[in-house]
């Protein structure tokens, strides 16, 4: 834009200078409007006080040159914020949104309103007195800037699951940043080509090389939905005849609770048991779920648990992160 607005005055000073000189030798020509048609001045700005001579311009003939240099008043608007969310939202402008309404046969676009939506389905919460006094975009980025500013970050003890993770910049730059691998197409749909079911089954080869399991399954959408739908298999595979499932306490709560609700579906029972405390005398478990580490971060070896429950014909579910 500046050297747009260069360009112009520079082709302003060059017509002036030649009307000097041309007056100074006597000659007697009309005087030339300070911008002429095709001249570098044609990409001054709509805030110029320059008229440019383009409107009374006679295809086929000579340019009527005028006698006085034309200016025109500059609107209060022109200096107003331009980034508001009617301007950079709404494709058409005020005057032309009346303007279809009185080819509707409205005065206004209220009008048009009034007679499409009926008063009587309005609430009057919808109106928003200041809703035209908001703040522009790049007021609300400031405010938002500024009150992100004053937020304190401090170490995360939550634990139970939660807790910040490094990715290193290779994955990170490779895959997370990688749009080959979370395409916008629904993964319902089988196609290997698309990236996020591709990395889908690298992540189910990685889980079965590193536990031995024969299969792995991907993906859910967190741990506790994970783990409603071991425990809805486990009672799968006892025919629902057995209908207790057991959680150890060591489990993070949002995964017990996330289990009792789908349980309800399935008339499961859920018991919630310190690990020493499972029995499994009453032939009626289905299956159990140990966490690995535990919500307190303790770190047990489950290899004998594990050889009691089978040895029980009771499935062993491991939550571990």
């Amino acid at each position: 834009m500046e050297r747009a607005r260069r360009l112009a005055y520079r082709g302003i000073v060059r017509r002036l200078v030649s009307d000097a000189k041309r007056n100074r030798n006597g000659e007697t020509t009309p005087h030339v409007p300070s911008v002429v048609p095709h001249s570098p001045a044609r990409y001054v700005s709509s805030l110029s006080p320059f008229l440019s001579s383009r409107g009374s311009v006679n295809p086929g003939r000579h340019h009527q040159l005028q006698q006085k240099p034309q200016t025109r008043s500059i609107s209060v608007d022109a200096v107003k914020p331009g980034d508001t969310f009617p301007r950079r939202h709404n494709s058409a402008t005020p005057e032309e949104q009346t303007h279809m309404a009185k080819y509707c046969g409205f005065d206004h676009i209220d009008s048009l309103i009034d007679a499409t939506v009926p008063k009587s389905i309005r609430l009057d919460s919808m109106k928003f007195s200041k809703f035209d006094g908001g703040l522009t975009e790049s007021q609300m980025i400031s405010h938002m800037v500024d009150l992100a500013s004053k937020n304190k970050v401090f170490k995360s003890f939550i634990g139970m699951g939660y807790y910040n993770t490094h990715v290193p910049t290779v994955i990170l730059r490779n895959i997370m940043e990688n749009p080959a691998w979370y395409t916008q197409y629904t993964p319902y749909q089988a196609e290997i080509s698309q990236g996020r079911l591709e990395s889908l089954l690298n992540f189910q080869t990685m889980i079965t090389d590193l536990t031995g399991l024969p299969m792995s399954n991907a993906s859910l959408l967190d741990e506790g939905t994970a783990a409603a739908e071991a425990m809805a298999m486990c009672n799968n595979i006892q025919k629902g005849k057995k209908k207790t499932f057991v959680i150890a306490s060591n489990c993070h709560p949002q995964t017990i609770d996330v289990c009792k609700t789908r349980a309800d579906g399935f008339d499961l029972k859920i018991v919630t048991a310190d690990l020493k405390d499972i029995d499994y005398s009453s032939g009626d478990v289905c299956g159990v779920l140990v966490q690995y580490p535990g919500t307190e971060g303790e770190v047990l070896d489950y290899a004998e648990f594990v050889k009691t429950a089978h040895a029980n014909g009771v499935k062993v579910v491991m939550a571990t992160d």
